[in-house]
């Protein structure tokens, strides 16, 4: 019975430790210094407690540009029920990428992580800092979901229920 206790307590605060460190990497995400598509410093505090695809991608990353259409799409059908879409660049010069954005029609938001992303990333799990990188993050502040490579509409449908209530 000791033992048991014991394991219990062990295996709570390795739960604790892990809680503790989604909580930092959110934390990292919405203090993070940013800017917008026009160079104008941002940070993401202000969409705290809404439902979020993060999406982390680069211009160079081919198969960040295939999600570009299906994170629209996400974003126009359910905005009206709170989700925002988030595009965050892993790229330093905002003209280039408020011109890329606009030759593939991304009409959703989008920030520039610049040097901070790729520790940002690591922060919030992708230790390898693979691209595309997707989270989703419900009102609670909680990271539901995560999908190194592409996503697609059949990762949202799969937590959609849960992900915007």
């Amino acid at each position: 019975m000791k033992a048991a206790k014991t394991l219990a307590g062990v295996l709570f605060l390795v739960l604790l430790a892990v809680g503790a460190k989604a909580e930092e990497g959110l934390d990292d995400l919405f203090e993070a210094p940013m800017t917008d598509i026009y160079g104008k410093p941002m940070t993401l505090s202000h969409i705290r407690g809404k439902p979020l695809i993060v999406n982390f991608w680069a211009r160079a990353c081919v198969a960040c540009r295939d999600e570009f259409p299906v994170l629209a799409a996400l974003q126009a059908e359910y905005k009206e029920r709170g989700l925002i879409v988030l595009g965050i660049a892993l790229e330093e010069d905002p003209v280039k990428v408020r011109e890329f954005l606009a030759a593939y029609e991304v009409d959703y938001p989008a920030a520039l992580a610049g040097e901070h992303g790729i520790p940002l990333m690591k922060a919030l799990g992708n230790n390898e800092a693979l691209l595309p990188f997707t989270l989703l993050i419900n009102r609670r502040g909680e990271i539901i979901f995560r999908k190194y490579g592409i996503f697609r509409k059949s990762d949202f449908q799969g937590v959609a229920g849960d992900f915007l209530r």
